[in-house]
């Protein structure tokens, strides 16, 4: 099965009136409603929006209607659909944002925003690159999206992680990020990696893989020996001097390391550089 995109900003058209629908969306969904109205249901939740309104919606299960209001009028939307990761990367950028944990919020599948000037000017803005009828490229449209999620973050502190699920995944996926990032030059296991990240090592394992698209013992590998390879470029440098700035405690591991990667011992990387 194809992996869906993690971002997507698309428009949506009907016409005639619309029956209540099963929906299962796979990400979360920012929903800019243009004409008509929107009605989703959620298991502990109703939320119904007119054009001036627009959602933000949990994945999961839901059910969605649609209904044009006025005669010969259709119903009209402009969607952005984005996984967990993304809003973990764009918290990542914007940690000053993370001004409640997730134990002291209430969770909500779905939130409803007025649309201001801003947002009114953010709509028109995707309104015009779909009408050019050609694909958005994905720095533009990550772009969008941190656009918006930035002037809510600082608009509604806190509302972000109120969505149901968002919380959770998004902080896990944090703190491996930061785990990760700050121990790459540390003697550190991915055992004890996991250990800081509260999560068993098969959970750990799976959730960097899905993050970084590989093992985490395969990515600090090629990390650290990244970092060699430049160190031992600059010149006055010798391997002997860096192994344990790289998170190695003896020169034997760290040269079997280098050459794992790089194919060659640092010596005779530097003599081919």
């Amino acid at each position: 099965m194809k992996q869906a995109e993690p971002i997507r900003i698309f428009s949506y058209q009907a016409e005639g009136a619309s029956i209540r629908n099963r929906i299962t969306l796979l990400q979360n969904l920012f929903s800019f409603l243009l004409e008509g109205e929107k009605t989703v249901h959620y298991a502990g939740k109703i939320v119904s929006i007119i054009p001036g309104q627009f959602l933000l919606l949990a994945a999961g299960n839901c059910l969605m209607s649609e209904k044009i209001v006025a005669p010969g009028g259709n119903y009209r939307s402009i969607l952005i659909a984005f996984d967990n990761r993304v809003l973990a990367d764009f918290f990542i950028r914007h940690q000053e944002l993370l001004r409640a944990t997730a134990s002291q919020l209430q969770e909500e599948p779905i939130l409803r925003f007025q649309q201001d000037a801003f947002i009114q000017n953010f709509i028109s803005s995707l309104g015009h690159m779909l009408a050019e009828n050609q694909a958005i490229s994905p720095n533009m449209q990550q772009l969008k999206l941190y656009e918006l999620l930035l002037y809510l973050g600082e608009s509604y502190p806190g509302i972000l992680q109120k969505l149901r699920g968002m919380s959770h995944e998004a902080a896990d996926d944090i703190v491996i990020r930061q785990a990760v990032n700050a121990h790459i030059d540390q003697p550190v296991s991915v055992e004890e990696l996991a250990f800081l990240c509260n999560a068993s090592l098969s959970t750990f394992k799976r959730r960097f893989a899905r993050l970084y698209g590989t093992s985490p013992s395969k990515w600090l590998l090629e990390k650290r020996m990244e970092k060699a390879a430049r160190l031992l470029k600059q010149g006055g440098h010798k391997a002997s001097d860096i192994y344990y700035e790289l998170g190695y405690e003896n020169l034997s591991s760290f040269i079997q390391s280098f050459k794992q990667v790089h194919g060659i011992t640092p010596k005779q990387y530097q003599l081919n550089n």
